[in-house]
């Protein structure tokens, strides 16, 4: 009997009659047909023998285990060892090498090679560049580090350039300058670590003042055409804005009234006012004149005295003079009143009159005063003045003597 093997021959009943060799299904040997052959795992469950597959290039051998796995080379994987393993990326049909990422990933493309899921803030296709915003270090091992550069004052991206060691913004906004851009530039100012620009209403001169600002109030330095204040948005003193609001003129100068009006009010005028101007002009000299109003020199301006005309200078002239007058009256008078003031207190009388039992004692402020009258002192016909100075008064009954 050949005893051949239900699943692995062709026939069970068919074998050599010399050998007793049964005749073999693809994939089964042995004497019988019993075990699978080379390339082909035994199927569990079903007993039957199925070919293992395993790619030629990423196999050790055709031969695999009892579930079908075969054996891969390095960096390769799957059942059938067909396809790269992580970490590895396929050159070509053969060969898988290790992907090429700088140490900043462990995967990469397993058809190209480009590298996955980059780490330590880097980017590029084989992690070889540091993301915007970040720099490289001048140490590989140290990866890349965030950039020092506000989006706010810069494009937030920097290097290092050869040489140095710190990095360097790339581009500074407008208004914005320095190695990391955090400081102001000519004609801005720093308002809570933010610059802004210079707020002069266009009376400063960069070229004269590159600052323009101060830096740290705002405030506007060197105000030109006759402007001041913090922003130069008001005129000098002595000037005013003219009719168009953007130029500050100097201010006409008005001292007193006009001519004609001040002749109306006071006829007598006109004769003191050509005898001060004739005294004016023959006694004061132009630099005297100047003395009084002093000159000032300005770029857009004349002297003080062409404002002044010659009839406003008589007028003040002769109001001080008017003015000097009365006070000098003033003071006469005062004087003359106080005088009178003494002599009236040194001629006022003052009485003292003593009664006693027997005759009235009567004194007067005017016992000091030799020559004082006292003879109307009183009215009636019986009093008489003894030359002692005492006064005797007589009434019907008595005779009183003071």
């Amino acid at each position: 009997l050949c005893n051949c093997s239900t699943v692995g021959s062709i026939s069970t009943a068919k074998c050599n009659s010399t050998t007793g060799q049964c005749l073999c299904l693809e994939g089964y040997v042995g004497l019988r047909c019993e075990s699978c052959a080379e390339g082909f795992y035994l199927e569990t469950g079903s007993q039957r023998c199925q070919p293992c597959g395993c790619s030629p290039s990423g196999s050790i051998s055709t031969q695999c285990d009892g579930s079908g796995k075969c054996q891969c080379k390095v960096g390769v994987t799957d059942l059938k060892c067909d396809r790269c393993s992580d970490g590895y990326y396929r050159v070509n049909e053969t060969t898988c090498k290790p992907c090429q990422c700088n140490n900043h990933s462990t995967t990469c493309d397993q058809l190209t090679g480009t590298c996955l899921h980059c780490q330590d803030n880097t980017e590029g296709n084989h992690c070889e560049l540091c993301k915007e915003g970040f720099y490289t270090s001048t140490h590989p091992a140290h990866g890349c580090h965030r950039c020092p550069c506000s989006t706010v004052a810069s494009t937030g991206t920097c290097q290092i350039y050869p040489g140095e060691t710190a990095p360097r913004c790339d581009s500074c906004k407008t208004g914005y300058i320095g190695p990391n851009c955090n400081e102001c530039d000519s004609g801005y100012y720093n308002s809570d670590s933010i610059c802004v620009r210079c707020d002069c209403n266009g009376n400063v001169d960069p070229a004269q003042s590159p600052s323009v600002c101060k830096p740290e109030s705002g405030e506007c330095i060197g105000c030109l055409y006759h402007t001041a204040g913090f922003h130069c948005e008001e005129c000098e003193e002595g000037y005013i804005r003219d009719p168009e609001g953007s130029n500050c003129t100097r201010k006409e100068a008005t001292l007193g009234p006009e001519t004609k009006e001040f002749t109306t009010s006071a006829p007598n005028t006109s004769k003191a006012t050509t005898l001060i101007t004739a005294v004016v002009n023959s006694t004061l000299s132009p630099t005297t004149i100047q003395t009084i109003f002093p000159i000032s020199s300005s770029d857009n301006s004349t002297s003080a005295l062409a404002d002044v005309s010659w009839t406003q200078f008589n007028i003040i002239i002769l109001t001080v003079i008017i003015i000097v007058v009365v006070l000098l009256m003033g003071f006469v008078g005062a004087v003359y009143m106080y005088r009178e003031y003494q002599n009236r207190k040194l001629n006022a009388p003052f009485w003292t009159i003593e009664l006693k039992e027997d005759n009235i004692s009567f004194s007067s402020y005017h016992d000091s005063i030799p020559n004082a009258d006292v003879s109307g002192l009183l009215e009636d016909d019986g009093n008489e003045v003894a030359p002692n100075g005492q006064l005797t008064l007589t009434t019907p009954m008595h005779n009183y003597k003071a």
